[in-house]
């Protein structure tokens, strides 16, 4: 038997993604890939230790736009691009960009912002191959989503992805990989009902388990990545799943405990699962009806893009008082 629990976790097929902008910690844990979002950036970015990394964006965006706020969002796309970068540097797989969740209701924004940061990548020298853009799974980022896979060869992360629509929707698209918020739905069901949940009953677990079973039914190449978890119970009972993108203070406890984690999807079992087949192609009203009728998607996505766009605006203005 492997070593550690997150050793064997790797084991069962499942791919380790960190979860984190910090550098030294997605070092010490071997991910295949790695996930940003401003929020981590923005953490990440009080670090003193990551000064030159805000210094390359700030340098790079003085001789570009003529107000201090047109410099300061330049400045925040080659940030992002900046962490990439080094991430890069330690992750042999890819990095995930998040375009500014502000955008989740605006496709052609959406699809222009993805293509800007591509574009600032490869004038650094790195392939759109190791990059997965991030879009909130509004029926807007899906959209987005499916243009940039199908007409520009870009992989996109569906991220803040809480209901079965939005996962039958991000496959339906051709979406690389979507990001269901398992944490979060856990969180809502315990603030909503009151009750404490094992990693069998755990909502976010069971929404993702089904999810995995329905995509390997039919067929979809879509990768699912479980996200946002509140405890190790909850990754082991997942144990099997495409991906997962850990925080590092969970990594620690895997990489510290040798708990056995028996594999428990399996994309063979999932065959024999008993979904029927849904669709939402070019069904946009079928969609958002089906959205609204899981109050908690419809209010963790909005939640999702307050937040992170708060985030964003948060960095920003850091950047501004740089200029």
């Amino acid at each position: 038997m492997s070593s550690n629990s997150l050793e064997q976790l790797k084991a069962t097929g499942t791919v380790i993604v960190t979860d984190t902008g910090e550098f030294e910690q997605i070092a010490k844990y071997t991910p295949q890939d790695a996930t940003t979002n401003p929020s981590l950036i923005l953490a990440a970015a009080k670090n003193p230790a990551y000064a030159k990394v805000i210094d390359v964006a700030i340098d790079y965006a003085k001789s570009k736009g003529s107000t201090k706020e047109e410099k300061a969002n330049i400045a925040l796309d080659r940030l992002l691009v900046e962490f990439g970068k080094e991430i890069l540097s330690i992750v042999p797989g890819r990095v995930s960009t998040e375009v500014d969740a502000r955008l989740s209701f605006d496709k052609e924004a959406t699809v222009k912002k993805a293509l800007e940061l591509i574009e600032l990548y490869k004038s650094i020298g790195i392939s759109k191959d190791r990059v997965l853009i991030k879009i909130a799974s509004t029926w807007e980022g899906i959209q987005a989503a499916r243009e940039l896979e199908s007409k520009y060869d870009i992989h996109v992360n569906l991220t803040l992805l809480f209901s079965f629509a939005q996962a039958v929707a991000a496959a339906e698209a051709g979406v690389t990989l979507i990001s269901p918020f398992v944490g979060r739905i856990l969180d809502w069901y315990k603030a909503s009902t009151g009750e404490t949940y094992t990693g069998e009953t755990d909502p976010g677990v069971i929404s993702v388990r089904g999810i995995y079973n329905y995509y390997k039914k039919f067929g979809y190449k879509t990768i699912v990545m479980g996200a946002s978890f509140r405890n190790v119970g909850e990754i082991k009972a997942l144990a099997g799943v495409d991906f997962l993108t850990v925080a590092p203070k969970l990594l620690e406890e895997l990489y510290n405990s040798n708990e056995p984690v028996p594999k428990v999807l399996d994309p063979t079992e999932a065959k024999s699962s008993s979904f029927e087949k849904v669709t939402f192609v070019d069904d946009e009203p079928a969609f958002r009806l089906a959205l609204n009728e899981d109050a908690m998607a419809t209010e963790k996505l909005s939640q999702g893009i307050r937040a992170f766009g708060k985030d964003a605006v948060t960095l920003l203005k850091q950047l501004e008082e740089r200029f």
